[in-house]
Protein backbone atom coordinates (compact mmCIF):
# COMPACT_ATOMS: atom_id res chain seq x y z
CA UNK A 1 0.00 0.00 0.00
CA UNK A 2 0.79 3.46 -0.96
CA UNK A 3 -0.35 6.95 0.48
CA UNK A 4 0.73 9.09 -2.65
CA UNK A 5 -0.61 12.38 -3.98
CA UNK A 6 -3.50 12.69 -6.55
CA UNK A 7 -0.98 15.32 -8.79
CA UNK A 8 2.01 13.10 -8.38
CA UNK A 9 0.00 9.95 -10.67
CA UNK A 10 -1.80 12.11 -13.21
CA UNK A 11 -1.80 15.66 -15.22
CA UNK A 12 -5.37 17.28 -13.88
CA UNK A 13 -6.21 19.37 -16.80
CA UNK A 14 -9.25 21.90 -17.54
CA UNK A 15 -9.87 22.05 -21.47
CA UNK A 16 -12.03 24.43 -23.49
CA UNK A 17 -15.51 24.43 -22.74
CA UNK A 18 -17.94 24.49 -25.82
CA UNK A 19 -21.04 26.71 -26.12
CA UNK A 20 -24.36 25.81 -25.36
CA UNK A 21 -25.55 26.94 -28.70
CA UNK A 22 -22.41 24.49 -30.41
CA UNK A 23 -23.54 21.71 -28.49
CA UNK A 24 -25.79 18.63 -31.03
CA UNK A 25 -28.74 16.07 -30.38
CA UNK A 26 -26.03 13.18 -31.21
CA UNK A 27 -22.32 12.61 -31.73
CA UNK A 28 -20.19 12.46 -28.99
CA UNK A 29 -20.57 12.70 -25.73
CA UNK A 30 -20.09 16.01 -23.86
CA UNK A 31 -19.34 15.90 -19.63
CA UNK A 32 -20.28 19.16 -18.57
CA UNK A 33 -20.48 19.98 -14.25
CA UNK A 34 -23.25 17.23 -14.24
CA UNK A 35 -21.94 14.06 -16.20
CA UNK A 36 -23.24 14.40 -20.44
CA UNK A 37 -24.67 17.58 -21.46
CA UNK A 38 -25.12 17.05 -25.17
CA UNK A 39 -23.29 15.89 -27.73
CA UNK A 40 -20.30 17.33 -30.48
CA UNK A 41 -18.60 16.32 -33.31
CA UNK A 42 -15.19 15.87 -32.15
CA UNK A 43 -14.08 14.51 -29.11
CA UNK A 44 -10.53 15.83 -26.73
CA UNK A 45 -10.07 11.95 -24.62
CA UNK A 46 -9.98 8.97 -27.11
CA UNK A 47 -10.15 6.26 -23.95
CA UNK A 48 -12.11 7.15 -20.69
CA UNK A 49 -10.79 9.48 -18.00
CA UNK A 50 -12.16 10.60 -14.76
CA UNK A 51 -13.29 13.99 -14.31
CA UNK A 52 -13.98 16.20 -11.37
CA UNK A 53 -16.72 18.88 -11.44
CA UNK A 54 -14.49 22.08 -10.71
CA UNK A 55 -17.54 24.74 -10.84
CA UNK A 56 -20.68 25.02 -9.29
CA UNK A 57 -22.84 23.90 -6.84
CA UNK A 58 -21.78 19.64 -7.56
CA UNK A 59 -17.98 21.03 -6.96
CA UNK A 60 -16.58 17.37 -6.00
CA UNK A 61 -18.73 15.01 -8.08
CA UNK A 62 -16.93 12.46 -10.07
CA UNK A 63 -17.50 11.00 -13.50
CA UNK A 64 -16.15 8.30 -15.61
CA UNK A 65 -16.26 8.82 -19.31
CA UNK A 66 -17.31 6.59 -22.16
CA UNK A 67 -14.52 6.60 -24.86
CA UNK A 68 -14.10 9.08 -27.09
CA UNK A 69 -15.79 11.74 -25.08
CA UNK A 70 -15.21 15.72 -24.74
CA UNK A 71 -14.89 16.73 -21.61
CA UNK A 72 -15.74 20.80 -20.93
CA UNK A 73 -13.35 23.00 -19.20
CA UNK A 74 -16.84 22.85 -16.05
CA UNK A 75 -14.97 19.58 -14.99
CA UNK A 76 -11.03 18.93 -14.44
CA UNK A 77 -9.65 15.77 -16.00
CA UNK A 78 -7.11 13.61 -14.53
CA UNK A 79 -4.81 13.15 -17.82
CA UNK A 80 -1.69 10.83 -18.22
CA UNK A 81 -2.59 8.78 -15.42
CA UNK A 82 -0.12 6.58 -14.17
CA UNK A 83 0.38 3.05 -15.97
CA UNK A 84 -0.06 0.69 -12.63
CA UNK A 85 -3.50 2.85 -11.78
CA UNK A 86 -6.58 1.28 -12.58
CA UNK A 87 -8.82 4.31 -13.57
CA UNK A 88 -11.44 2.57 -12.64
CA UNK A 89 -9.80 2.00 -8.80
CA UNK A 90 -9.43 6.06 -8.83
CA UNK A 91 -13.07 6.75 -9.47
CA UNK A 92 -14.18 5.04 -6.94
CA UNK A 93 -11.18 6.33 -4.58
CA UNK A 94 -12.09 10.15 -5.65
CA UNK A 95 -15.91 9.02 -5.46
CA UNK A 96 -15.40 8.57 -1.76
CA UNK A 97 -12.65 11.44 -0.57
CA UNK A 98 -14.12 14.38 0.74
CA UNK A 99 -13.78 17.64 -1.49
CA UNK A 100 -14.81 20.57 1.56
CA UNK A 101 -11.54 20.91 2.24
CA UNK A 102 -10.36 21.01 -1.49
CA UNK A 103 -13.37 23.42 -2.87
CA UNK A 104 -12.52 27.25 -2.59
CA UNK A 105 -14.56 30.45 -3.75
CA UNK A 106 -18.13 31.62 -2.07
CA UNK A 107 -20.17 32.87 -4.50
CA UNK A 108 -18.99 30.37 -7.16
CA UNK A 109 -17.61 27.06 -5.70
CA UNK A 110 -14.72 26.06 -7.71
CA UNK A 111 -11.60 23.27 -7.16
CA UNK A 112 -8.52 24.65 -8.76
CA UNK A 113 -5.09 22.38 -9.86
CA UNK A 114 -3.79 23.74 -7.07
CA UNK A 115 -6.68 22.47 -4.96
CA UNK A 116 -6.11 19.12 -5.89
CA UNK A 117 -2.33 19.15 -4.38
CA UNK A 118 -4.84 18.37 -1.25
CA UNK A 119 -6.00 15.32 -2.20
CA UNK A 120 -3.95 11.90 -1.85
CA UNK A 121 -5.12 8.40 -2.40
CA UNK A 122 -4.25 5.12 -1.33
CA UNK A 123 -2.67 2.71 -4.05
CA UNK A 124 -2.03 -1.19 -4.11
CA UNK A 125 -0.82 -3.38 -6.76
CA UNK A 126 -2.65 -3.84 -10.55
CA UNK A 127 -4.27 -7.14 -9.34
CA UNK A 128 -5.18 -5.69 -5.92
CA UNK A 129 -7.09 -2.42 -7.21
CA UNK A 130 -9.04 -4.82 -10.04
CA UNK A 131 -10.23 -6.88 -7.11
CA UNK A 132 -11.16 -3.90 -5.48
CA UNK A 133 -12.86 -2.41 -8.26
CA UNK A 134 -14.80 -5.58 -9.28
CA UNK A 135 -16.54 -5.90 -5.68
CA UNK A 136 -17.74 -2.64 -5.60
CA UNK A 137 -19.26 -2.90 -9.14
CA UNK A 138 -21.01 -5.93 -7.67
CA UNK A 139 -22.24 -3.89 -4.71
CA UNK A 140 -23.13 -0.86 -6.71
CA UNK A 141 -25.45 -3.28 -8.68
CA UNK A 142 -27.25 -5.18 -5.77
CA UNK A 143 -27.94 -1.08 -4.33
CA UNK A 144 -29.01 -0.64 -7.92
CA UNK A 145 -31.30 -3.45 -8.07
CA UNK A 146 -32.80 -2.61 -4.41
CA UNK A 147 -33.41 0.90 -5.29
CA UNK A 148 -35.33 -0.18 -8.30
CA UNK A 149 -37.53 -2.47 -5.89
CA UNK A 150 -38.25 0.19 -3.48
CA UNK A 151 -39.01 2.52 -6.42
CA UNK A 152 -41.56 -0.12 -7.49
CA UNK A 153 -43.18 -0.53 -3.80
CA UNK A 154 -43.34 3.75 -4.05
CA UNK A 155 -45.07 3.13 -7.19
CA UNK A 156 -47.60 0.69 -5.93
CA UNK A 157 -48.65 3.25 -2.89
CA UNK A 158 -49.32 6.05 -5.23
CA UNK A 159 -51.63 3.67 -7.03
CA UNK A 160 -53.48 2.25 -4.33
CA UNK A 161 -53.82 5.65 -2.90
CA UNK A 162 -55.44 6.79 -6.30
CA UNK A 163 -57.18 3.36 -6.27
CA UNK A 164 -58.86 4.18 -2.95
CA UNK A 165 -59.30 8.48 -3.32
CA UNK A 166 -59.28 9.05 -7.30
CA UNK A 167 -57.32 11.81 -8.54
CA UNK A 168 -57.33 14.78 -5.29
CA UNK A 169 -56.20 17.36 -8.10
CA UNK A 170 -59.80 17.28 -9.18
CA UNK A 171 -61.98 15.42 -6.46
CA UNK A 172 -63.39 13.34 -9.10
CA UNK A 173 -64.81 11.11 -5.79
CA UNK A 174 -66.13 14.06 -4.61
CA UNK A 175 -65.02 14.20 -1.09
CA UNK A 176 -65.94 16.61 1.71
CA UNK A 177 -63.31 19.31 1.38
CA UNK A 178 -62.01 22.21 4.12
CA UNK A 179 -59.30 24.70 3.33
CA UNK A 180 -56.29 23.19 5.30
CA UNK A 181 -56.09 26.49 7.14
CA UNK A 182 -59.32 25.43 9.02
CA UNK A 183 -58.27 21.96 9.56
CA UNK A 184 -54.67 22.60 11.11
CA UNK A 185 -52.05 25.78 12.30
CA UNK A 186 -49.60 26.81 9.40
CA UNK A 187 -46.28 28.09 10.02
CA UNK A 188 -43.80 29.46 8.35
CA UNK A 189 -39.65 28.76 9.07
CA UNK A 190 -36.74 30.82 9.68
CA UNK A 191 -33.37 30.96 8.91
CA UNK A 192 -30.65 32.95 11.07
CA UNK A 193 -28.28 34.49 9.20
CA UNK A 194 -25.51 34.60 8.50
CA UNK A 195 -26.11 31.12 9.01
CA UNK A 196 -22.43 30.49 9.35
CA UNK A 197 -22.71 32.48 12.76
CA UNK A 198 -25.29 29.78 14.56
CA UNK A 199 -23.97 26.55 12.87
CA UNK A 200 -22.47 24.07 15.96
CA UNK A 201 -24.50 23.85 18.35
CA UNK A 202 -26.96 20.86 19.62
CA UNK A 203 -30.30 21.52 18.34
CA UNK A 204 -31.19 20.21 14.49
CA UNK A 205 -30.80 22.54 11.64
CA UNK A 206 -33.75 21.41 9.30
CA UNK A 207 -32.74 22.28 5.53
CA UNK A 208 -34.49 21.18 2.51
CA UNK A 209 -31.55 18.99 1.43
CA UNK A 210 -32.04 16.83 4.97
CA UNK A 211 -35.53 15.36 3.04
CA UNK A 212 -34.79 14.91 -0.22
CA UNK A 213 -33.27 11.48 0.09
CA UNK A 214 -34.08 8.89 1.64
CA UNK A 215 -37.19 7.95 3.32
CA UNK A 216 -40.43 9.30 1.85
CA UNK A 217 -42.91 9.52 4.96
CA UNK A 218 -40.26 10.63 7.99
CA UNK A 219 -37.28 12.87 8.34
CA UNK A 220 -34.66 11.05 10.92
CA UNK A 221 -31.48 13.15 11.40
CA UNK A 222 -29.97 16.56 9.83
CA UNK A 223 -26.55 16.83 8.39
CA UNK A 224 -26.29 20.33 11.02
CA UNK A 225 -27.19 21.59 14.51
CA UNK A 226 -27.04 25.27 15.53
CA UNK A 227 -26.89 26.79 18.80
CA UNK A 228 -29.37 28.40 21.02
CA UNK A 229 -29.07 32.06 19.93
CA UNK A 230 -30.25 30.53 16.32
CA UNK A 231 -33.19 29.07 17.77
CA UNK A 232 -34.75 32.29 18.67
CA UNK A 233 -34.40 33.54 14.90
CA UNK A 234 -36.03 30.55 13.84
CA UNK A 235 -38.73 28.32 14.42
CA UNK A 236 -38.64 25.15 16.65
CA UNK A 237 -40.93 22.78 16.05
CA UNK A 238 -41.94 19.36 17.47
CA UNK A 239 -41.35 15.97 17.16
CA UNK A 240 -44.63 14.43 15.23
CA UNK A 241 -44.85 17.74 13.16
CA UNK A 242 -45.23 17.66 9.54
CA UNK A 243 -43.16 20.07 7.25
CA UNK A 244 -43.84 21.10 3.69
CA UNK A 245 -40.89 22.57 1.42
CA UNK A 246 -42.84 25.61 -0.11
CA UNK A 247 -40.12 26.89 -2.16
CA UNK A 248 -37.35 26.24 -4.84
CA UNK A 249 -37.14 23.38 -7.07
CA UNK A 250 -37.96 21.26 -3.89
CA UNK A 251 -41.47 22.70 -3.67
CA UNK A 252 -44.44 20.80 -2.70
CA UNK A 253 -43.33 17.60 -0.62
CA UNK A 254 -43.67 16.74 3.11
CA UNK A 255 -42.31 14.84 5.76
CA UNK A 256 -43.18 14.17 9.24
CA UNK A 257 -39.95 14.55 11.60
CA UNK A 258 -39.34 12.42 14.78
CA UNK A 259 -37.17 14.95 16.51
CA UNK A 260 -37.32 18.45 17.87
CA UNK A 261 -35.66 20.57 15.53
CA UNK A 262 -35.36 24.02 14.07
CA UNK A 263 -36.75 24.63 10.58
CA UNK A 264 -35.38 26.51 7.48
CA UNK A 265 -37.39 29.30 5.92
CA UNK A 266 -38.20 27.04 3.35
CA UNK A 267 -40.32 24.79 4.71
CA UNK A 268 -43.60 25.34 6.35
CA UNK A 269 -45.04 23.55 9.13
CA UNK A 270 -48.56 22.10 10.00
CA UNK A 271 -49.23 21.27 13.49
CA UNK A 272 -52.54 21.28 15.37
CA UNK A 273 -54.06 18.84 12.94
CA UNK A 274 -57.49 18.19 13.09
CA UNK A 275 -58.78 14.56 14.60
CA UNK A 276 -60.65 14.11 10.65
CA UNK A 277 -57.66 14.23 9.22
CA UNK A 278 -55.25 11.89 9.48
CA UNK A 279 -51.47 13.14 9.25
CA UNK A 280 -50.08 10.64 7.44
CA UNK A 281 -52.62 10.65 5.24
CA UNK A 282 -51.95 14.38 4.74
CA UNK A 283 -48.86 14.17 4.33
CA UNK A 284 -49.43 11.40 0.99
CA UNK A 285 -52.31 13.46 -0.16
CA UNK A 286 -49.85 16.90 -0.13
CA UNK A 287 -47.65 14.94 -1.80
CA UNK A 288 -49.63 14.04 -4.85
CA UNK A 289 -50.58 17.51 -5.64
CA UNK A 290 -46.61 18.10 -6.12
CA UNK A 291 -47.41 19.50 -9.48
CA UNK A 292 -50.38 21.61 -8.68
CA UNK A 293 -48.12 23.12 -5.80
CA UNK A 294 -45.94 24.12 -8.41
CA UNK A 295 -48.56 25.64 -10.67
CA UNK A 296 -50.33 27.79 -8.60
CA UNK A 297 -46.87 29.35 -7.02
CA UNK A 298 -46.50 33.10 -7.54
CA UNK A 299 -44.04 33.32 -10.48
CA UNK A 300 -40.67 35.08 -9.55
CA UNK A 301 -36.64 33.48 -9.76
CA UNK A 302 -37.92 31.29 -6.44
CA UNK A 303 -41.38 29.41 -6.78
CA UNK A 304 -42.82 30.46 -3.66
CA UNK A 305 -46.18 29.06 -1.44
CA UNK A 306 -46.92 31.46 1.36
CA UNK A 307 -48.93 30.61 4.29
CA UNK A 308 -52.28 32.58 3.12
CA UNK A 309 -51.80 30.37 0.19
CA UNK A 310 -51.62 27.11 1.47
CA UNK A 311 -54.18 27.63 4.49
CA UNK A 312 -56.89 28.71 1.33
CA UNK A 313 -55.58 25.27 -0.31
CA UNK A 314 -58.82 23.04 -0.41
CA UNK A 315 -57.59 19.64 0.93
CA UNK A 316 -60.25 16.63 0.57
CA UNK A 317 -61.82 14.60 3.24
CA UNK A 318 -62.35 11.29 2.84
CA UNK A 319 -63.77 9.34 6.00
CA UNK A 320 -61.35 8.93 8.59
CA UNK A 321 -61.77 5.05 8.63
CA UNK A 322 -60.75 5.08 5.02
CA UNK A 323 -57.84 7.16 5.72
CA UNK A 324 -56.50 4.70 8.19
CA UNK A 325 -57.49 1.62 5.69
CA UNK A 326 -55.00 3.45 3.53
CA UNK A 327 -52.13 3.86 6.69
CA UNK A 328 -52.62 0.07 7.16
CA UNK A 329 -51.76 -0.92 3.87
CA UNK A 330 -48.92 1.81 3.85
CA UNK A 331 -47.34 0.14 6.83
CA UNK A 332 -47.56 -3.03 4.94
CA UNK A 333 -45.62 -2.14 2.00
CA UNK A 334 -42.93 0.06 4.48
CA UNK A 335 -42.43 -3.40 5.99
CA UNK A 336 -41.62 -4.88 2.41
CA UNK A 337 -39.12 -1.70 1.79
CA UNK A 338 -37.91 -2.78 4.73
CA UNK A 339 -36.82 -6.43 4.19
CA UNK A 340 -35.52 -5.39 1.13
CA UNK A 341 -33.11 -2.58 2.58
CA UNK A 342 -32.43 -5.50 5.46
CA UNK A 343 -31.19 -7.69 2.23
CA UNK A 344 -28.85 -4.99 0.87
Amino acid sequence: MERIKLVEICNPKQWKTIPTGDLLDEGYSVYGANGVIGYYGEYNHENPVVAITCRGATCGSINITVPQAYVTGNAMCLDDVREDINIEYLYYCLKHFDFNGVISGSAQPQITRQGLNKVDITICSPEEQQVIVEKLKRVELIIKYRKNEIHELDNLIKARFVEMFGDININDKGWNSEPLGKLCTIVRGGSPRPIEQFLGGTIPWIKIGDATDGDNIYLNSTKEHIIQEGVKKSRLVKAGSLIFANCGVSLGFARIITFDGCIHDGWLAIEDIDEKLDKVFLLQSLNQMTEYFRAIAPAGTQPNLNTAIMKAYNQVLPPIEMQREFIKFLEQVDKSKFEVLKVA
